[in-house]
């Protein structure tokens, strides 16, 4: 599908301006504002007094969320709409985990002007592995949150008749082999991710039960050896981290690790040729660019060349039903 055009300047504003929506909500979230209206409501300046905030300046952040639609107020008192307190309260069964993420992505976004002129990022500080526990744990949360209907619908176009054994490649969370496994209960899947991650890992599988149908193995993916003996090697949301050549090396190791007849699996924005398309790979392969040294978004081409480079046979895309994208092929 074409992306839209845009066709006249108040339109480009909108664009433009869009900026502020997003900034009041991930502050609203960063302070807990919807922590402190849920359940009831308050006025602004007391709002404020928990927060240890201006009572100006939080009586107009407040406003401006009623504006959003979500907050209410009547005669000066706020209270969380019913979205904001399934969806926005941290701590509930239904919070978006991945907020915290986004206002951490914020910080590294306003440096592209930076970045585009560089060729790569100016603000990643460090990585993954030695970053600090609480931004690996909110890290891991978001990506959790977002894996959750696209994990289920990813192992609903996959054929896993014969699968009996996987490799989840930077599994974090696992909720792609927990899909994976609740659809096919003959299933033990293997997660590998780095040192400071497999703890966070080894959370998720206790709170999943199929303690008894999976386990982890630490190391590096580019350094370390993936093992062998699956029957599906996955590899979800890790290929736009990394350079041509690694992901070239990554995946010739994956279809190593592979039995005869196994597949290998990548998930992750398939370009068209021209890398317009889809519009959000093209956006991600900006976010890549503020967020990491060498990573990027391929094109279907670029993945086909390094899966048939590696071996791999009977290479096609299947789409899921969210429109998401995977690349198939399958070991001789």
């Amino acid at each position: 599908m074409k992306n839209p055009e845009i066709t006249n300047p108040a339109h480009l504003l909108e664009k433009v301006n869009a900026f502020r929506n997003s900034r009041i909500i991930l502050t609203a979230d960063e302070l807990g504002v919807f922590n402190q209206l849920h359940g009831h409501g308050n006025s602004s300046s007391f709002v404020a007094d928990r927060l240890g905030a201006d009572h100006r300046a939080t009586d107009r952040l407040l406003n401006a969320l009623v504006a959003l639609g979500l907050l209410d107020k009547h005669k000066g008192v706020f209270q969380n709409t019913a979205f904001s307190n399934n969806f926005l309260v941290k701590g509930s069964a239904e919070y978006l985990g991945g907020l915290s993420l986004s206002n951490q992505t914020w910080k590294t976004w306003s440096t592209l002007s930076e970045a585009v002129i560089k060729g790569t990022t100016i603000a990643m500080e460090s990585p993954i592995n030695e970053r600090t526990p609480e931004w690996q744990e909110s890290f891991i949360a978001a990506m959790h949150a977002r894996a959750g209907v696209q994990a289920k619908e990813a192992a609903e176009v996959l054929d896993l008749e014969k699968a009996r054994s996987i490799l989840d490649v930077g599994g974090g969370s696992g909720a792609f082999a927990f899909a994976i496994i609740r659809r096919n209960q003959s299933v033990k899947a293997t997660i590998f991710d780095l040192p400071n991650i497999i703890p966070l890992t080894r959370k998720y599988i206790q709170l999943s039960g199929l303690s008894d149908q999976v386990d982890t193995v630490t190391g590096n993916y580019l350094t370390d050896d993936l093992g062998v003996g699956y029957d599906l090697v996955l590899m979800s949301a890790i290929v736009h981290i990394n350079s041509p050549e690694e992901n070239q090396l990554l995946i010739r190791n994956g279809a190593e690790a592979l039995n005869s007849g196994g597949q290998l699996v990548v998930l992750d924005h398939i370009m068209n040729d021209d890398r317009t398309e889809p519009a959000v790979g093209a956006f991600f392969a900006l976010n890549m660019l503020v967020g990491t040294f060498h990573g990027d978004t391929y094109t279907e081409a670029e993945l086909r060349s390094w899966m048939e480079d590696a071996g791999l046979t009977g290479i096609q895309v299947k789409i899921t039903a969210s429109g998401n994208q995977l690349m198939v092929g399958k070991k001789a």
